[in-house]
């Protein structure tokens, strides 16, 4: 049966499905805070001005985005998951601006980015301003740029910054700006890939989506989370940057299997499986399966790094409490790849609910830009 006849693609909708050949290794753990954070971050994304009205914040939570970072964060503070749920709720909020007209267009992007990277500051950043009593900044009380610039999302990601920067070390900040600043360029080179005449070479599409996928950041929030900044130079070592890399490629693999019927959708090609497939001529679920196997191949070849890490510390002779420090930054990456599964075959935003959503029109939070344009592609 072809993949695309009048009926639709003869994948089937359940995610649980197409992800079945995805094996991966570690187990995915709850943080017990998990309904705390939910309830501080619906709070805090209404009062930025990110979710406006009962309807778009019940299909925002209705995905139960809070439970992506419970999964990434199992042992942290309810504090510490409460920021996380923030962060992951900007991030998907900010994705899905680019669902419409907008994602095709790299000059508008770029303009966008140079506004949010510019309210990022390394040094002499301004203190934070007042709290409520659930720990989130109030949204007139964050500090910054008013007139045009102060926008919900410009707002929003401010307040961001300045909650997860405060007291850092500059070392660590550096590079969360670094990896933040990656994140949102990657933007605009997805749009030139849309708008190119032929899909990219493979490789070609892994160098932007390792940045826009967003496992860079996050990974910054396993160190905070623990309480600790690795040493650049040991942040740096060969095995992991591999070990990101593949962290952030089996996050990529994943969610383009289980986003594919939703990006099919909106007709976005930035997606793992359509990039294979377009190379390859094969059917849908051929690449899905080529996809699966990256996925299980990286996984194996994390496992075979980790397995030899801690006798390379040792051998250096890193001190005990850095070690336990990199052992933690790998479970970390572990509680990643398990738990963007877990949550990825739960959450609504990718089953039919979500695909029809999707295919219905923008969500009611994706028209946050002022002064761009949001025609369809």
């Amino acid at each position: 049966m072809s993949d695309e006849t009048p009926a639709g693609p003869a994948l089937p909708l359940d995610p649980t499905r197409r992800a079945a050949a995805v094996r991966i290794p570690f187990p995915a753990r709850l943080n017990r805070h998990a309904e705390r954070a939910r309830q501080h971050t619906l709070q805090w994304a209404q009062g930025m001005g990110l979710l406006t009205g009962d309807v778009a914040t019940a299909e925002y939570d209705a995905l139960r985005l809070e439970r992506l970072m419970a999964y990434f964060y199992p042992d942290a503070t309810a504090a510490g998951l409460e920021l996380a749920a923030d962060f992951n709720a900007w991030f998907f909020i900010f994705d899905d601006q680019f669902d419409g007209g907008l994602g095709t267009r790299p000059e508008e992007i770029r303009r966008v980015v140079d506004t949010l990277v510019g309210t990022m500051t390394v040094q002499g950043h301004p203190p934070a301003g007042p709290r409520d009593t659930s720990g989130a900044r109030r949204a007139g009380d964050v500090p910054g740029p008013g007139g045009e610039q102060d926008t919900p999302l410009v707002r929003a990601f401010r307040d961001i910054w300045l909650r997860s920067t405060a007291s850092a070390p500059n070392a660590w900040r550096l590079r969360f700006r670094e990896h933040w600043r990656a994140y949102l360029a990657a933007h605009e080179g997805e749009a030139r890939q849309r708008n190119a005449e032929r899909p990219p070479s493979f490789e070609q599409f892994l160098d932007i989506r390792r940045d826009s996928i967003g496992v860079r950041p996050c990974l910054d929030f396993t160190e905070r989370c623990g309480g600790y900044t690795l040493p650049d130079d040991l942040h740096g070592w060969p095995a992991l940057r591999e070990m990101r890399e593949i962290t952030g490629d089996v996050v990529i693999f994943v969610n383009d299997i289980v986003s594919l019927l939703k990006e099919l959708a909106v007709g976005d090609v930035n997606n793992s499986v359509v990039v294979h497939r377009a190379h390859k001529g094969c059917t849908i679920e051929e690449s899905v399966e080529y996809i699966s196997a990256l996925a299980n191949t990286r996984t194996d070849r994390f496992e075979q790094l980790a397995a030899v890490l801690p006798g390379t510390l040792d051998r250096r002779g890193v001190p005990r409490e850095t070690c336990e420090h990199v052992s933690h930054y790998v479970d970390g990456m572990r509680h990643l790849m398990a738990g963007n599964l877990a949550w990825s075959l739960a959450t609504s935003r990718y089953d039919e609910t979500g695909v029809a959503a999707a295919s219905g029109g923008p969500r009611p939070w994706s028209r946050l830009i002022p002064g761009v344009s949001h025609a369809p592609r």
